[in-house]
This record gives structure tokens, C-alpha cells and sequence, in this order.
């Protein structure tokens, strides 16, 4: 099969009258695997609706394999080209097995039926994906992790020349971000895939990734390998946050550390956040701004959490990178639990690889828990975390988002003198 090629010549996008990217140019071929970052509204996302077709540039043309995509069937873009989106509806209660056979409809006559082969393809990529126990569940009933290894199956199962993810890993515990990014970097050169991946954890795509795009104000700011993307003066213009980048000692990969200067000013009292996966970014911009003396803890160096909270140059006690908490860490953070005069555990997954952030919750003074969705959707632990969580739901005090933090945090301290 000859390989396939992709390449985005000079495109243009617009929503309205507002330009959302301008003058983006790069190609890619069959092994490569490119990682796009960027802060907020730099147009990751825009930039792999203008590939799949989903959104028409305002100029310029994306080719695969030199034709233009806006001309080509939604079929047949369907059996070449597969999307991993950040979200995704099924309305129905199809099986998860149904929905990943969903990727065998673009190689099917109209009406036609899943042959045994198509079966069998659709079952290889869900034990790839370590998503075939799952087979027979109804997709509603999945937790987001699994829902979201499932549509990564799916996609896998239209067996496309060229994969597109935004954000794949963002729902997904540690080990499974592992297993996943390790199936896809291995599948990208095996099946000699295009893969172009939209990333926020500036680790993750140092790690993995073969070639970066940093998009800023929606632009290339920088593309090329990791050590000519990732240094301090680029992360520092387009992130605003000034960095160490340094090489891993084992991997050999960089490993990117938010600079922090200690700071001493005048704080209403301590709250310890538990958080990750960008769950607390806004809420620790909230209370820092309101006047409180804020800790975080534990997270994994290079989360989005962690970024902004190097940036606020808060107390962190940090894991490395795809590691589960060590009993050190776990010691430290319990002992800033034990200082605070309260503590707030956002809507965050719970695996394995963090459960004991839940554990040292229990002793906090005063904990708020924010639920966005009940806990069952975001335990990866076969239940003991949501026996854990129910046990301190029992006595902590429960609010929705980060406004009733700062709301309950306010009522809890009336009539208290904070020194």
C-alpha cells in the first residue's frame, strides 16, 4: 500500500468575521507522529476541524494524498481519515461493542451487514485498547476513561491511514494515558499512520511525539522537533510562564518545570487543593485573588494544574510524570492537609495511581468537595474509590463549581480572625 500523505497548504480559517488561523503550512507522511500545543484559543482544535473536513479554511487547501479533502465524499474521507474528539454524544444505549463496529460503516455497501472479518477487526482494535471486557456494556453506563477508550477503539476499527486526536488522553487514568499514547506511537510507525494529536501537557508530547506545532493567537509559533519548540523563550512568549527545560536522566526526553520565586505576602488562611487534569486552574486563580495562602497537591509534574500552579508560585508537593504517588509525596501532603484551614478536592478521576490523594483527605480540618458528576463516572479503581469518596461525602460539605468554593469558603469564616 503506498504510504499516505497529508499536507495543509496555507490555510486560513475564520468563525464570522473573526480569523481563528492564519497562514498555517506543514505536511506530514505515513509514521509520523505530530503533537500540536498551545495555550487556550491558540487554534488546536479549529486546525483538526480544517483537516477532517468538518470546517472549510477561508483559503489555502489541506491534500491527502494530493487531493483536496473539501472534494473528496464523507465516505470516502471516512475510510482514510479518523477523528478521537474531546467529547463525544451517543444518544442511544448501544453496547460498546456497537459503537466501535461503528468504524466498519465507511468500508460497507448501504445496507450491508458486519461480515465475521469486520467483527474480528473490531475486536482486535478493543483488545488493544484493553476495552473487550467492556464488550457487551451499555455505553451509557461507562465511565468517561472507558467511554473514551472505546471511541479510541472505534476510530482504530476504520482502520484510517490518518488519526486525529484533541486531547485523547484527557479523561483517561495514568496507566491507560500510557498504554494509549504506547499503542499509538507504535501503531503510527507499524501501519505507517499519519497521527496529528492535540495536546495540553507540554511532558506528554515531548515524550511522544516525533515532530511539534506551537500555535499561538492562531499561528505557527514554532515547529520542529521537541528541543527546537519546547525551550524556555518559547514557552515563556506564548505561555506566559517562565520554565527549566531540562533532560530526563532515564528517558532522555525533556522534561519541562515551571520556574517559581518564593513570594511573602498577607493571607486569610491555608487551603490545600486536590486536583489534576485542569480541574482547579480557574479556582486557584479565584482564591490566590481573593487572599488566600493556597497549596496544591499531589499532581503529577507537567499537568495543566501544575503548570498554573507553579505560575501562582504556589506550595506543590509534585509527582514525576505518569508515576503514581510515592509514599513520600504522600507523606508531604498529608502533612499540608494537616495545616490547612481547609481543603478542597475538585471533580477529578480517581485511579489507582492517586487514590491516596483521597485517602489523605480524610484528614482534613475542613474539606469542600466540588461534584460535577457523581463519583462512579470517575473511579478507576473497581469501586474503592467511590466506597473512599462516599466516606467523606459523609462529612464534608459539597458544592458544584469553584464559585461555591469561594461562597462557602466566605461563610465558613464569618465572625473568624485569621492571623
Amino acid at each position: 500500500m503506498q504510504s499516505v500523505t497529508l499536507r495543509i497548504n496555507n490555510i486560513a480559517c475564520r468563525y464570522d468575521a473573526a480569523n481563528v488561523l492564519e497562514n498555517i503550512d506543514f505536511s506530514a507522511k505515513g509514521g509520523d507522529f505530530i503533537g500540536v500545543v498551545g495555550p487556550n484559543a491558540s487554534g488546536k482544535s479549529t486546525l483538526l476541524k480544517s483537516i477532517s473536513k468538518v470546517l472549510k479554511p477561508h483559503t489555502g487547501v489541506v491534500l491527502l494524498n494530493e487531493r483536496d479533502v473539501h472534494t473528496l465524499k464523507s465516505a470516502e474521507i471516512a475510510k482514510n481519515l479518523a477523528v478521537v474528539p474531546q467529547e463525544s454524544v451517543i444518544s442511544f444505549a448501544f453496547t460498546a461493542l456497537e459503537v466501535v463496529l461503528m468504524g466498519r460503516t465507511p468500508h460497507l455497501n448501504r445496507f450491508e451487514m458486519e461480515s465475521t472479518q469486520d467483527l474480528i477487526i473490531a475486536q482486535k482494535s478493543m483488545e488493544l485498547t484493553n476495552t473487550w471486557y467492556l464488550a457487551e456494556r451499555p455505553i451509557d453506563t461507562l465511565s468517561g476513561g472507558e467511554k473514551q477508550r472505546i471511541i479510541i477503539a472505534r476510530a482504530l476499527t476504520q482502520e484510517p491511514r490518518v488519526l486525529l486526536l484533541d486531547e485523547p488522553t484527557d479523561h483517561l487514568d495514568i496507566n491507560h494515558q500510557i498504554e494509549i499514547l504506547d499503542l499509538i506511537k507504535r501503531l503510527s510507525k507499524e501501519k505507517e499512520m499519519v497521527v496529528i494529536g492535540v495536546f495540553h501537557d507540554l511532558n506528554i508530547v515531548s515524550q511522544y511525539c516525533d515532530r511539534l506545532i506551537l500555535l499561538h493567537k492562531g499561528r505557527i509559533f514554532a515547529a520542529g522537533g521537541a528541543g527546537d519548540v519546547l525551550t524556555g523563550e518559547n514557552i515563556e512568549k506564548v505561555y506566559g510562564v517562565k520554565v527549566t527545560v531540562k533532560q530526563d536522566d532515564i528517558s532522555g526526553k525533556l522534561l519541562i518545570h515551571p520556574q517559581r520565586k518564593r513570594m511573602i505576602k498577607e493571607a486569610k488562611a491555608k487551603v490545600h487543593v486536590i486536583a489534576g487534569s485542569g480541574s482547579a486552574v480557574s479556582l486557584m486563580n479565584e482564591l490566590v485573588d481573593n487572599g488566600y495562602n493556597v497549596s496544591l497537591g499531589v499532581i503529577n509534574i507537567g499537568d495543566s494544574d501544575y503548570v498554573a500552579a507553579k505560575a501562582l508560585e504556589l506550595d506543590i508537593v509534585e509527582e514525576k510524570p505518569f508515576c503514581p504517588i510515592g509514599e513520600k509525596n504522600y507523606e508531604k501532603n498529608l502533612e499540608l492537609i494537616k495545616q490547612a484551614d481547609y481543603v478542597i478536592l475538585t471533580n477529578i478521576p480517581i485511579g489507582f495511581a492517586n487514590i491516596k490523594n483521597l485517602k489523605a483527605a480524610g484528614e482534613a480540618q475542613n474539606l469542600i468537595i466540588v461534584e460535577k458528576e457523581p463519583i462512579e463516572k470517575r473511579d478507576y479503581t473497581e469501586g474503592e474509590a467511590t466506597k473512599l469518596y462516599h466516606e467523606l461525602k459523609a462529612n464534608a460539605t459539597l458544592v458544584k463549581n469553584s464559585h461555591g468554593v469561594l461562597d462557602t469558603l466566605k461563610s465558613m469564616e464569618s465572625g473568624v480572625n485569621y492571623e
